[in-house]
C-alpha cells in the first residue's frame, strides 16, 4: 500500500534531536527524507555517547528511513548545492538558531522564491520573535519555563524534569503536524508556507487543563507527584510487594471498587461520597486504599482490577518495557539490518495504519553520506560536476547506496 508522504522529498538540515525527530515521523509516513550533514563530522549526536557497534546511540533512536548526504558548508559552491536541493524539495526542516539561515543565504524569503510550492519548517528554543527569539534555548530550560516541571515532581523534591527532552520531542511532534497540514494546504492554494514553532511552545501547548485552571481560575497547580490532580482515586498506590497504577473515577468503578476490597461503608462516609469529596480528602483516602493494597501482591490487585474493568498496571522499568509480551506482539519494536551493526532494534511508529502492514522501519539510520552519491545524482548534476563537487572538498561521494 503506498505510504500517505510518498512522493514528497523532504532536505532536512536539522541536527540533534527536535528536527530530526520531526523528520523521523515524515519519513516514517514515507516521506524521502534527506539528511544534510556538514562534513567532516556529521550531525552533532554522531559523536554523543554512549555507542553501539561504533553508531552513537542518540543518532540511531531518531534517524530511522532517512540518506545521507555530507556536505561542507564552509566550500564554496556548497550553499549552492543546499539551494539547489532546495528548489527540488517540498518541505525544508531547519533547527538553527534564529538569523542563522538568513546568514547562510538560507532564508525562507531566498528559498520560497526559487520555489513557491516549498514548505519551510524552522524549530527553535523560544521562536523567531519575542523578547527572547535571538536566545539560544534546550530542552531543560523550556521544561522550566513552560511550566512543566513546576507540575512533575514530588511534594517532597519540588520541581522535576520529565525522563526524556520532552520539549524537543513535542516540538518535532507540533512541526510534523505543521509540515503535513501544509501540504494539504498546498494541495488547494498551490502554495508553500512557513511553519514555525519552539522547544517553549510546544510545552506550553501542552499544559491542557492545567494551564486552563490557571486562565479560568486564577489557580497556580503545584507539582502533581504520582496522582491527577483532579481526581481521585486515580494514581499510584502500594501492594504488598511494589507499587501499580490504579484509575477508579467514574461513579460504577468507584462502587464497583469499594465492595470489591470489602470496603463499601467508604461509599457512606461524607469524605468520600463525591469526586470532589474524594479530591478534597485525597490523602486520607489513598492512606485507607494502601492499607488494604498492603495485604497482597501487585500482580494479583492488578487482575482483579483489571476483571472489573478498572484500569490498571505495573509501574515498569524500560528492561521490563520491552520484556512485556503485549508490546512483543503489537510492533512497537521493529528488527532492520544495520550496514555495521548487523541486526538493529528500533523503535517503530506508534501509529497503527494499513500501511505499515509490514512495518514502519524500512531504512536503517544512514552512515554519514552513506547516500551522496545517488542524492547527487538525483539531482542530475552529472558524474562530471559531482567529480568537481569532490574535488573541491564540498562533499565526500561514497559509492551509490544500495
Amino acid at each position: 500500500m503506498t505510504l500517505p508522504l510518498q512522493g514528497i522529498r523532504v532536505v532536512d538540515l536539522s541536527r540533534l534531536l527536535a528536527g530530526p525527530f520531526c523528520t523521523t515521523i515524515l519519513a516514517d509516513l514515507g516521506a524521502d527524507v534527506v539528511k544534510v550533514e556538514a562534513l567532516p563530522e556529521g550531525d552533532l549526536y554522531r559523536k554523543s555517547p554512549p555507542f553501539h557497534g561504533g553508531e552513537s546511540v542518540s543518532f540511531l533512536a531518531v534517524n530511522r528511513n532517512k540518506r545521507s548526504i555530507g556536505v561542507d558548508f564552509r566550500k564554496p559552491g556548497a550553499l549552492d548545492l543546499v539551494r539547489d536541493m532546495a528548489a527540488r524539495a517540498d518541505v525544508v526542516v531547519e533547527n538553527f538558531k534564529p538569523g542563522i539561515m538568513e546568514e547562510m543565504g538560507l532564508s525562507y524569503e531566498r528559498l520560497s522564491a526559487a520555489n513557491p510550492r516549498l514548505i519551510f519548517a524552522s524549530i527553535s528554543g523560544f521562536g523567531r520573535t519575542g523578547p527572547y527569539g535571538a536566545l539560544p534555548g534546550v530542552d531543560q530550560i523550556a521544561q522550566g519555563m513552560s511550566g512543566f516541571m513546576s507540575i512533575t515532581g514530588q511534594a517532597q523534591t519540588g520541581p522535576t524534569r520529565v525522563g526524556v527532552p520532552i520539549g524537543d520531542l513535542v516540538a518535532g511532534m507540533w512541526t510534523a503536524i505543521g509540515v503535513q497540514s501544509a501540504l494539504i494546504a498546498r494541495q488547494t492554494t498551490g502554495k508553500g508556507q512557513r511553519v514555525d514553532t519552539s522547544l517553549l511552545g510546544g510545552l506550553v501547548g501542552l499544559l491542557s487543563v492545567q494551564g486552563q485552571r490557571q486562565l479560568s481560575l486564577g489557580e497556580v497547580p503545584e507539582v502533581a507527584g504520582n496522582h491527577h490532580p483532579v481526581s481521585s482515586p486515580y494514581g499510584l498506590f502500594h501492594a504488598k510487594d511494589g507499587v501499580f497504577n490504579l484509575s477508579a473515577t467514574t461513579p460504577a468503578m468507584w462502587q464497583n471498587l469499594c465492595r470489591h476490597l470489602g470496603m463499601a461503608w467508604l461509599l457512606d462516609d461524607a469524605r468520600f461520597a463525591t469526586g470532589s469529596a474524594r479530591l478534597k480528602n485525597r490523602k486520607e483516602l489513598e492512606g485507607l486504599l494502601d492499607e488494604r493494597f498492603a495485604q497482597r501482591s501487585r500482580d494479583e490487585w492488578i487482575a482483579e482490577l483489571r476483571s472489573l474493568g478498572m484500569p490498571a498496571g505495573p509501574v515498569y522499568d524500560l528492561a521490563q518495557v520491552f520484556a512485556d509480551p503485549h508490546i512483543a506482539s503489537t510492533g512497537f519494536v521493529e528488527t532492520i539490518s544495520h550496514p555495521t551493526i548487523g541486526q538493529l532494534a528500533q523503535l517503530a511508529s506508534p501509529l497503527k495504519m494499513e500501511c505499515f502492514a509490514d512495518g514502519s522501519v524500512r531504512r536503517p539510520p544512514p552512515l554519514l553520506g552513506e547516500h551522496t552519491q545517488e542524492i547527487l545524482e538525483e539531482l542530475a548534476l552529472g558524474d562530471r560536476r559531482i567529480a568537481e563537487l569532490e574535488e573541491a572538498g564540498v562533499i565526500q561521494a561514497r559509492p551509490r547506496a544500495s
